[in-house]
């Protein structure tokens, strides 16, 4: 498919402004004004319409296509919420609105969104208050990280590390890291869950706080939360938990209730709001009460009268982790998926999400190797090392499975896993869907035994096959443009 640029023909254009009857007398400074045309493609808008079109018939999509990504949650997100999220009720609230005189009068929807999902938040995860600033699940880490240092700041803890399973997401060291503190990894025992006996050998008076996702990567969700916690607060460490898998367990488990001292959540993976590519995100961070001195501002109360009104007395905090109120729009539309689910509702997407992923277990463990082989929660980690012995890789299992139209699911991760293959069906496909996916899991299989080499040439039904995709992303060829810069 040609570039736009390809298919300029000078002079075409799409849209001619009509001319200005405006008398400009004063002339803009030269220094201002572009050198050079601005080298931008020339096309009518049919082209602009037609190309951008047919660019999306190639994309995969939770809309098109099964989407079974492991840990990157990539759900159905229903159209009703879209409706909500445009409401011109608030799409056409200005930021600002709050900080003009009465402005708050204006914004009091919009104000109590916010208030009520920090409510409901604390209710499903038994935390005592959240801010929903946070962008994505990473910067809500970093936010629940920069209060854990803030906490023993005010406390005179001399702390150095902080403590991460080997299973853990990159996002977690990474976000430890950058908050100034060094990184301790505990291995998994023979269970896929971390080894408490070497959790125990890690714990000093040093640590700062534990880092887990619960269930874990491989799927499992670890039974020792509660010794965990005691040994971590034993030394007045901080329990962080990554909520990136919370849609295995809402409703059926707290991390709260077990010693978990500050939390993220992944409005965008749990509760069915769009995300990919990117963004949008929603990252609200809960905390227990010992850190809400430390949240960050503003944050919205109510008051004696019922309205709500924004608070940035709060001495103690982090301050602004984000501009404004945070990604609001999809902050909304979780609101109005939980308001469709109920407490029942949120109870039966985990139990459908569970079930989906142990009936892949079940169908596909006879085909593949399957690491831990006992009962997983919302994904389940397969390996094809197997097929490895005949050259057919995890890498081109994936392959495979998009001539099928299927998106892959998550490849070499986690780590801990050789040829990894991490499957997260979620609860909003049937099981037709599922039993397609499992078919053609089942023939990549035999066709590893039969003809291994056929898998070198897939996908077949791509524009692009096998690209060199470290080379695509280190070693971008710019030419064209340099060539006529704007």
């Amino acid at each position: 498919m040609d570039l736009i640029f390809e298919k300029s023909v000078e002079g075409k254009r799409g849209f001619l402004n009509p001319k200005s009857d405006v008398d400009v007398r004063a002339e803009m400074p030269s220094s201002y004004k572009r050198q050079k045309e601005c080298h931008l493609p020339e096309v009518s808008e049919l082209d602009v319409v037609r190309h951008f079109t047919n660019l999306s018939k190639r994309n995969f999509s939770v809309d098109s296509n099964f989407y079974p990504l492991g840990s990157c949650t990539m759900k159905y997100n229903p159209k009703f919420t879209e409706d909500l999220a445009r409401l011109c009720g608030f799409t056409h609230l200005h930021p600002l609105l709050p900080q003009l005189k009465q402005g708050e009068k204006l914004v009091q929807g919009a104000l109590g969104v916010l208030y009520e999902m920090d409510r409901w938040l604390c209710e499903i995860t038994g935390m005592d208050s959240f801010t929903m600033q946070p962008l994505a699940g990473a910067h809500g880490e970093l936010t629940g990280v920069m209060m854990m240092a803030a906490y023993h700041k005010s406390k005179g803890n001399k702390k150095k590390y902080i403590v991460v399973p080997d299973s853990s997401h990159g996002t977690n060291p990474a976000t430890a890291a950058i908050a100034g503190y060094e990184i301790v990894c505990v291995p998994s025992d023979k269970n896929g869950v971390m080894d408490l006996s070497r959790l125990q050998e890690k714990i000093t008076d040093e640590m700062a706080g534990f880092m887990l996702t619960c269930p874990n990567t491989h799927g499992i969700f670890n039974s020792n939360i509660d010794k965990i916690t005691e040994m971590v607060h034993a030394v007045d460490g901080i329990m962080y938990y990554d909520g990136a898998n919370l849609n295995a367990i809402m409703g059926r488990f707290r991390p709260g209730d077990v010693g978990f001292d500050v939390m993220h959540v992944n409005l965008h993976k749990t509760f069915a709001t769009p995300h990919g590519g990117g963004g949008p995100g929603a990252g609200p961070v809960g905390v227990k009460e010992k850190l809400i001195p430390y949240l960050p501002i503003s944050r919205v109360v109510r008051k004696e009268d019922g309205t709500y009104s924004l608070n940035y007395d709060y001495p103690d905090s982090i301050g602004y982790i984000a501009s404004f109120y945070g990604n609001f729009g999809v902050i909304l539309r979780a609101y109005a998926y939980l308001l469709l689910l109920g407490k029942e509702g949120l109870k039966e997407a985990s139990n459908h999400a569970v079930l989906n992923a142990n009936y892949i277990k079940e169908r596909l463990k006879k085909h593949f190797a399957l690491p831990y082989d006992h009962i997983c929660m919302h994904e389940v980690v397969l390996s094809a090392a197997t097929q490895a012995k005949s050259g057919v890789h995890a890498i081109d299992i994936a392959k495979f499975l998009i001539d099928k139209g299927i998106h892959p699911p998550t490849v070499y991760f986690p780590l801990t896993v050789q040829e990894a293959i991490m499957i997260e069906p979620t609860e909003t496909e049937s099981k037709q869907t599922l039993d397609h996916f499992i078919q053609a899991m089942v023939e990549a299989d035999e066709l590893s035994v039969t003809e291994p080499s056929a898998f070198k040439d897939l996908p077949k039904t791509m524009p692009i096959s096998r690209p060199d995709e470290t080379k695509a992303a280190r070693d971008i060829d710019t030419n064209y443009f340099a060539e006529k810069p704007c």
